[in-house]
């Protein structure tokens, strides 16, 4: 059996292209991905909504900041941030973040088997700035709270459990968290200029009130070997989990995380990066720098929030830059996949695939006003490569 329909194996309930997908393994990499055409050709011109897509595809708004969301009396929240999609039977479920201080947490939005939205409903209340976050392989959305000594908060996408802080995972200024369900751990990122990576193994897989969090110790240099380091306090005070561990290699800005096939990819904005960490061989290097693109013509900046699809396809969110969402093929080459115009204000957050894998689900966290309150939430249908 092919590596990644044992992955798909191990992770049965949650979106295959939340976990799937063979991005890049056996190729060599000698330098960071390169502009080059893109799988899904040029973009269109854009739509009444002021969306760019290639030829094939087509995008539909499935939810506005203050406004009732569809078939539901949930008002969508404001700053819609990190999300992820989840199986609901035959349909299935789209949770995202609220990026707002106070009163931030998260909501969610049912699909049916068609893709008709069918209801939508709050499932975390009464926290600060969620930003990004991860699922589980048992079916829980991970919210971070980004803010100092923050909090992991496990919650319901289905909207019946109440939501439960995870303590032991950690607190400082939390940003994504990428399960593995290989090696049984958590990958967390740190959205610090001077940030380190995490991984917290529970003492029971499927159960995060207890474990070992530990911080990824190596060099200065863009690449080389690494190991893990215990973190002798989670709790973060009097002193910082960064600043615990000796040789803690520092990173500016970690934001989106995702693990695939034995890979953990994350992005830093500080440096406008997407750094590849292999965990077969214990090393980590860059795919992608905009630095190393000559002639000013990177086509990925702000780099923010990722996830992958099915194909082997990284798929990048912009935090300003072009407003785009980009694609890093296993090949190496980074392009535009989609372009949102009249929206400079905002930035592009919470990129997730539907189960199946032929809908891609992405905020505009401001939308055209550049106020937390104007958030759109879009749908992006089409020609999917698999």
């Amino acid at each position: 059996m092919h590596r990644r329909s044992l992955l798909r194996t191990a992770v049965v309930g949650v979106s295959a292209a939340a976990f799937g997908g063979s991005l890049w393994r056996g190729a060599a990499h000698a330098s960071p991905a390169q502009p080059g055409p893109g799988p899904y050709g040029a973009l269109g011109a854009a739509d009444a909504q002021g969306l760019q897509l290639p030829r094939g595809f087509t995008g539909r708004v499935i939810a506005r900041s203050g406004q009732r969301v569809a078939n539901s009396s949930y008002t969508w929240h404001s700053a819609p941030d990190g999300g992820a999609c989840f199986v609901d039977g035959r349909g299935w479920i789209y949770v995202s973040n609220s990026e707002i201080d106070p009163a931030g947490g998260a909501g969610a939005v049912r699909f049916d088997s068609s893709g008709t939205v069918t209801g939508a409903y709050r499932i975390l209340s009464d926290t600060r700035l969620n930003c990004a976050g991860g699922a589980t392989p048992w079916q829980t959305w991970l919210s971070c709270e980004e803010i100092s000594r923050g909090y992991v908060y496990e919650t319901d996408p289905f909207g019946v459990r109440a939501a439960v802080r995870r303590d032991a995972m950690g607190r400082f200024k939390h940003e994504a968290a990428a399960a593995d369900p290989v090696r049984r751990t958590v990958y967390l990122t740190e959205d610090e200029s001077n940030g380190c990576l995490y991984r917290f193994t529970p003492t029971t897989w499927g159960d995060l009130s207890s474990g070992r969090l530990q911080v990824l110790t190596a060099g200065s240099a863009a690449s080389g070997s690494f190991t893990w380091t215990d973190i002798p306090d989670p709790d973060g005070s009097p002193t910082a989990t960064r600043s615990q561990v000796a040789g803690a290699k520092r990173f500016n800005g970690g934001e989106g995380c995702h693990y695939a096939d034995d890979t953990v990819w994350f992005t830093t904005k500080g440096d406008n990066r997407v750094w590849q960490l292999n965990l077969l061989s214990a090393t980590y290097e860059l795919a992608y720098d905009d630095s190393l693109i000559g002639g000013g013509g990177a086509p990925l900046t702000g780099v923010d929030n990722v996830t992958g699809s099915a194909s082997g396809d990284l798929y990048v969110a912009e935090d300003g830059g072009s407003m785009d969402i980009c694609v890093i093929t296993p090949g190496g080459v980074v392009a535009p996949f989609l372009r949102l115009q009249g929206q400079s204000g905002s930035e592009i957050t919470g990129p997730a695939f539907s189960p199946d894998g032929s809908r891609l689900y992405f905020s505009s966290q401001r939308g055209t006003s550049g106020s937390a309150s104007g958030g759109i939430t879009y749908e992006v249908t089409g020609p999917f490569r698999t």
